[in-house]
C-alpha cells in the first residue's frame, strides 16, 4: 500500500546505515533479496581486494607472501573478528576451516574436557550439521545423545534443558539464533545453567555473527563456532572461525591436528607438539583469500557498529511482519524483537514453487521444505523500500490482496 511504502521511503532517508548499501556489489536484476542470512551480497571492498591480491600479493610476491603475512592471517583476523563482532579478547579465535570441521574439533575438544562425563546434550530443532556431528562424535566416543525437544519459536526453556542436563553432561551444543525460527536463545542464562551443572556449552553463532550483539567474554562461553559468509558478507564457502576461551586454552586438544597446529609449525619435527595458544586448534594450510575477504566483512561490521546493526536489523523485521500481517499468513517466528534474529519466516504450501515463482520476479527467498519462506534482511545491504516491494511481489505470486 502506499502509505506504507511512503513509510519505507521516509525510514530510508532517516537510516544512519543507508550509505552502507552502496559498498555492496549490486544485482540488475533483483528487486529484494530476502536471503542476506544464507549468502551475505559481496561488498565492493572484497572485491577489490582480491583483485589485487592475486596480481600484487599472489602474483607478485608468490611464495614470498608465507613470510610476509600469509602464516599470521588465521589468528591475526581471528582478533579483528573477534573484536568487531565476537565481544572476545585477543587470542581466542581463528579462522579457518569449515563450520563443520570447527565444531568436530571443538566437540572433541570439550569432551575431553569432561572425561568422567558421558553425554552430549543438543535440541531436535538444531541445523543438520550441528545433530549429524553430535550423533557422530559421541558414536565415537561411546556417549549417549540427549535430545532436547524444544517448540520451533519458544525454543529452550529452563525448565526444558533441566530435564535432560545434569551430572553425567560433558557439554551441549545449542544455536544462539534457529535457522528456521529466527529464534534468538539466552546465551548467558543457559552458559550459566549448563556450568551449575558441570557442563560445558558450545554455540553456533551461525545466525547471529555480524548482526546481534555477542559477549562471549563477558558470558563465560566455552566454545563457538561459525560462519562467515552470512552476514559477514566473506562469500560462498569463506572459512569460518572458531573460539576457545581462555580458561580452556593450555588443556585444550584437538582431533585434527596438523602442521599449521604445531608449536613450531616449520621444524617438520618427528613428534607432534602442539601450540601452547589458540593456535593449536588449526590443522593443515589455511585459506588465505576465503580469510582476507573474512577480515573485510569483519572491518565492515566493525565501522558501522554491531549495536546499530542490530538496531536496524529489528526496524527491518518489525516492518516486515506489520506487512506479512496484511497478508494474513502464518509467521513462524517470534514477535518480540528482543527474541527475533534478522530473519523472519512465513508458512505457505508448496514452499519451493512459491520461492521458484518469486525468483522470477527477481525476489529471492529461503526454502526451507516443505512449507517455510525464510525472509532474510542484512541490514547492511537491504533498505526498507526493498522490504515492501519484495512483500509487494510476494502478494501478488500468492494472489492476496493487499
Amino acid at each position: 500500500m502506499d502509505d506504507i511504502r511512503d513509510r519505507a521511503v521516509a525510514l530510508d532517508a532517516a537510516d544512519p546505515l543507508a550509505s552502507f548499501r552502496d559498498r555492496f556489489v549490486p544485482a540488475h536484476d533483483v528487486v529484494a533479496y530476502f536471503d542476506g542470512n544464507s549468502l551475505g551480497r559481496p561488498p565492493r571492498a572484497t572485491a577489490e581486494m582480491l583483485a589485487a591480491f592475486a596480481t600484487e600479493q599472489w602474483g607478485g610476491r608468490l611464495i614470498r607472501g608465507w613470510d610476509e603475512g600469509w602464516v599470521e592471517l588465521p589468528t591475526t583476523v581471528g582478533d579483528e573478528l573477534a573484536a568487531a563482532v565476537l565481544g572476545a579478547a585477543p587470542g581466542q579465535t581463528v579462522v579457518a576451516d569449515s563450520t563443520s570441521v570447527n565444531l568436530f574439533k571443538v566437540l572433541h575438544a570439550a569432551c575431553e574436557l569432561r572425561p568422567d562425563r558421558d553425554q552430549i546434550v543438543v535440541d531436535t530443532t538444531n541445523f543438520p550439521t550441528d545433530r549429524y556431528l553430535v550423533e557422530g562424535v559421541a558414536a565415537q566416543r561411546g556417549m549417549t545423545v540427549r535430545w532436547l525437544e524444544p517448540d520451533v519459536i519458544e525454543h529452550v526453556t529452563p525448565d526444558g534443558l533441566a530435564e535432560v542436563v545434569g551430572e553425567g553432561t560433558a557439554v551441549v551444543v545449542l544455536s544462539h539464533v534457529d535457522y528456521r525460527s529466527g529464534t534468538i536463545l539466552d546465551v548467558p542464562g543457559i552458559t550459566r545453567q549448563v556450568h551449575a551443572a558441570g557442563g560445558l556449552v558450545i554455540w553456533d553463532l551461525c545466525h547471529s555473527a555480524g548482526v546481534l550483539p555477542i559477549a562471549l567474554d563477558a558470558d563465560d562461553v566455552d566454545f563457538a563456532v561459525g560462519c562467515t559468509y552470512k552476514y559477514l558478507n566473506a562469500g560462498p564457502g569463506a572459512p569460518a572461525f572458531l573460539y576457545v576461551a581462555a580458561q580452556h586454552l593450555a588443556d585444550v586438544a584437538q582431533p585434527i591436528p596438523g602442521w599449521f597446529s604445531a608449536a613450531d609449525l616449520f621444524a617438520m619435527a618427528d613428534a607432534y607438539t602442539a601450540a601452547p595458544d589458540i593456535r593449536r586448534m588449526l590443522s593443515g594450510t589455511p585459506n588465505v583469500v576465503g580469510i582476507l575477504a573474512a577480515r573485510e566483512g569483519a572491518r565492515l561490521v566493525g565501522e558501522a557498529g554491531i549495536d546499530a546493526v542490530r538496531a536496524k536489523s529489528v526496524l527491518l523485521t518489525e516492518l516486515l511482519l506489520e506487512l506479512v500481517d496484511r497478508l494474513d499468513l502464518t509467521v513462524v517466528s517470534p514477535r518480540d524483537a528482543d527474541r527475533r534474529g534478522s530473519h523472519v519466516t512465513i508458512q505457505v504450501p508448496d514452499a519451493a514453487g512459491v520461492a521458484k515463482r518469486l525468483g522470477e520476479r527477481g525476489v529471492i527467498p529461503d526454502v526451507r521444505r516443505p512449507d517455510l519462506l525464510r525472509l532474510g534482511l542484512s541490514p547492511l545491504s537491504t533498505s526498507f523500500t526493498e522490504v515492501h516491494d519484495g512483500w509487494a511481489v510476494l502478494a501478488e505470486v500468492l494472489d492476496i490482496a493487499h
